[in-house]
């Protein structure tokens, strides 16, 4: 794939989590000497509980092993591309039905030897406080980056985090909301009607304001609780909920001026009691955002009570609402689909300090930024991947979304190119899906990297 390399500089990796751990080994394999900066020991972390690089700090599970699932077909492309972090995953599954899971405690200490033992790999046990300011460095710091680097990605950026307690609202399937009862429109019919608005009777409207009231939360972490107090003006919705009973309705329940097709004229229209509007979250209209449904609720709590929607009672959630603290970047803005910046070439960046949520997602950030800062020490052009790849949609998509309203994505089959023929049944589509990511993948092996997968 490679010259050898002449680089007499190495590529610095900031951050041994699981998008680091990938990235560095991505390098060495290239022929470039690395070096790997983890902070802990010298500087601990609230979430962490060992010094082992790609440590396992929340499930000890990757998801969905079957490759029509979103993160199946994950796992199956970064197998394909040589992933030393889907290759441990694999060597220390556990039974986990199915789903891929791990011994964390032997994933994470075999990762750390490997690359300790790595002739390129220099694994430095320091903190790192700023940004390099020479030669090519790929940021890896995830979720809770520390206070002076930080600081220091906020003044090269020039711009606020989106998020240090990330609140953040559920992404239905567009497909899978009832269209007959949701309607498009816009406030006082103004500009093009841009969100789907699904009404509540007053009836309904209760049931739902009871039922968020009573329903059960995730318990924070200690150091969550810290950082929640920020989020006054970004309030979960059951938090709104307990503060009366029509708190919502003038918050993001809001119904005035939203006029129910077929209730008189356009203009003087009937409002709903109550309407919870979904924002389109992607370019193709696959996916909608439930606008100010920020929440803490345990997952199937968020199933169960947002259902009670009219419009929603057979929602697809591709992702359910979460509330942690995930220290992540305006991509949009600032990166390219190659994970570079764009206002610094030579600096890439992965893992979910971009924007991307999961394990996987982390492991194939890091896979892309790495294999890039290695093309670009050997004088090569950087790649992206193809966009029906779950690697190339999941970097397209943060790297062009829209950057006012930018959250964290999961992997995720809504973002894929449309098909070129409709297929009903969602299994077979998925599966289509699967087939196409996983040719195109081969293809472009061949091509850009000139490898016979």
């Amino acid at each position: 794939m490679f010259p050898v390399s002449t680089a007499q500089q190495p590529v610095q990796v900031i951050g041994g989590g699981l998008a680091g751990t990938e990235a560095a080994w991505q390098l060495a394999q290239a022929g470039v000497p690395v070096i790997l900066y983890e902070m802990r020991p010298q500087r601990t972390s609230p979430a962490h509980h060992t010094d082992d690089l790609a440590e396992l700090v929340c499930s000890n599970s990757f998801g969905a092993q079957a490759s029509d699932r979103a993160a199946g077909l994950l796992h199956a492309e970064l197998r394909r591309l040589g992933s030393i972090i889907i290759q441990m995953a694999d060597r220390h599954a556990v039974p986990a039905g199915g789903a891929l899971a791990v011994d964390r405690a032997v994933f994470s200490r075999t990762l750390t030897e490997t690359l300790a033992n790595h002739p390129l790999i220099e694994l430095r046990r320091e903190e790192v406080r700023s940004l390099p300011n020479t030669g090519i460095s790929v940021l890896t710091t995830g979720p809770l980056t520390s206070p002076d680097l930080a600081a220091a990605l906020q003044r090269f950026t020039g711009q606020d985090y989106l998020s240090f307690f990330d609140a953040a609202s559920p992404i239905v399937v567009g497909e899978s909301i009832d269209r007959r009862i949701a309607f498009l429109a816009s406030r006082y019919q103004r500009g093009e009607a841009a969100y789907l608005n699904c009404p509540l009777d007053r009836e309904q409207y209760l049931a739902f304001w009871q039922a968020l009231c009573t329903a059960e939360q995730v318990e924070l972490k200690n150091f969550e609780r810290e950082t929640a107090k920020f989020f006054e003006g970004c309030l979960p919705i059951e938090e709104m909920a307990r503060r009366g009973e029509d708190t919502m309705r003038y918050g993001p329940l809001k119904p005035v001026g939203i006029e129910r097709p077929g209730t008189g004229e356009p203009g003087k229209g009937k409002w709903p009691y109550a309407v919870v509007q979904l924002r389109q979250e992607d370019r193709a209209g696959h996916l909608w955002n439930m606008v100010g449904f920020q929440t803490n609720l345990r997952w199937g709590e968020q199933m169960r009570v947002f259902r009670m929607i009219p419009g929603l009672e057979k929602a697809e959630f591709v992702r359910l609402g979460v509330m942690h603290r995930n220290t992540f970047i305006n991509a949009p803005e600032l990166l390219l689909p190659t994970l570079q910046f764009k206002q610094r070439p030579t600096l890439l960046a992965a893992g979910q300090l971009i924007g991307t949520e999961g394990y996987t997602a982390a492991a194939a950030g890091g896979w892309l930024a790495g294999t890039n800062a290695a093309r670009l020490a050997h004088g090569l052009p950087p790649v992206a991947l193809p966009k029906t790849t779950m690697m190339g949609a999941l970097f397209d998509f943060i790297s062009s979304a829209s950057p006012k309203h930018f959250q964290p994505m999961p992997p995720n089959f809504g973002i894929l190119p449309d098909l070129p023929e409709r297929v009903r049944d969602k299994r077979q589509r998925y599966g289509r899906y699967r087939d196409r990511a996983l040719a195109d993948l081969s293809t472009w092996q061949r091509s850009t990297l000139g490898l016979c997968p």
